[in-house]
């Protein structure tokens, strides 16, 4: 058996059109319809209606949930099981259903809480470097109060986070081959998320979590767990703290990963293990078509 590793993606891996081929599927009718009575929604409908709609937080992160859910669920339903499990920032959520955490609706519910909250936040900045000297930007980065690094994807991509000034002046102190701003109004992944991390609280304390069946790598800890509070604590730092995506794929290579299957819309995760994970097989499931014959 191939030692494979299950990820899946966060926001900005949404697409018009992604997830309807589900809808031939009785098992995604099934979900599809369970999620509408949690969101109060239509998933189908957004993911077929117009781009500036799904890309809205609120909209983005509860379709991905279910999509990438439906298309794990559909491959259990083959035998097939990872070793390991982690997703990007949003994608933790459905890394923890499929690892039997907590079940479809309670991972939901959770996503769509935590993506009106962080629909909500504004005041903040978000931007993506490509091409820079490391030392150089821990160094500026440092000395800068109100921005953090929030997303460290691979040796030559991250994304900075925190207040707009905090995040141009780090901007013009660094050498930087390209910087693009993200369309977002939050700082997310900083501190500057506390006071939606204190909302979010008691949502995730509502819900129990149940011991893993398979290894979880959380965001803010890159590192195997099975350990239900464990988890859960990991999450709630997730609002605040980084995804350490980089040292994710790190993992895999220690752990012996032959295989990194991308389940759910888009190829964003294949694409960084691609420069992380030397000599891994790369997978992407994205569709009905890609399930296994």
């Amino acid at each position: 058996m191939t030692k494979t590793a299950w990820v899946f993606p966060g926001q900005g891996s949404q697409a018009l059109g992604m997830g309807l081929d589900l809808t031939e599927t009785e098992h995604g009718q099934k979900r599809f319809q369970e999620a509408a009575e949690i969101l109060g929604w239509s998933v189908v409908d957004v993911c077929k209606g117009d781009e500036e709609r799904l890309s809205q937080t609120n909209y983005t992160q509860p379709c991905l949930y279910v999509i990438s859910a439906i298309l794990a669920d559909l491959l259990q339903e083959q035998g097939i099981r990872p070793a390991v499990v982690a997703g990007h920032s949003l994608g933790e959520y459905v890394a923890l259903y499929v690892a039997g955490v907590f079940d479809f609706a309670a991972g939901l519910s959770l996503v769509k809480r935590r993506s009106e909250l962080m629909s909500q936040a504004s005041d903040g900045k978000m931007a993506a470097l490509m091409g820079f000297d490391r030392e150089q930007l821990d160094l500026h980065a440092q000395k800068i109060d109100d921005v953090v690094l929030a997303n460290d994807n691979h040796s030559g991509q991250v994304v900075i986070s925190g207040s707009p000034a905090a995040v141009d002046e780090l901007l013009s102190n660094i050498k930087v081959k390209r910087a693009m701003t993200l369309k977002v109004g939050g700082a997310f992944h900083s501190p500057l998320m506390a006071a939606a991390a204190t909302e979010y609280k008691a949502d995730l304390d509502a819900v129990a979590f149940q011991p893993a069946q398979i290894p979880v790598i959380s965001n803010v800890e890159p590192a195997p767990e099975t350990d239900p509070e464990v988890l859960k604590d990991r999450l709630m730092k997730q609002i605040t703290g980084p995804v350490r995506w980089r040292e994710t794929c790190l993992q895999f290579n220690d752990l012996g990963i032959e295989q990194v299957t991308e389940v759910g819309p888009g190829k964003v995760l294949t694409g960084l293990a691609k420069r992380t994970c030397k000599g891994v097989d790369l997978v992407n499931v994205n569709s009905v078509a890609d399930l296994p014959a």
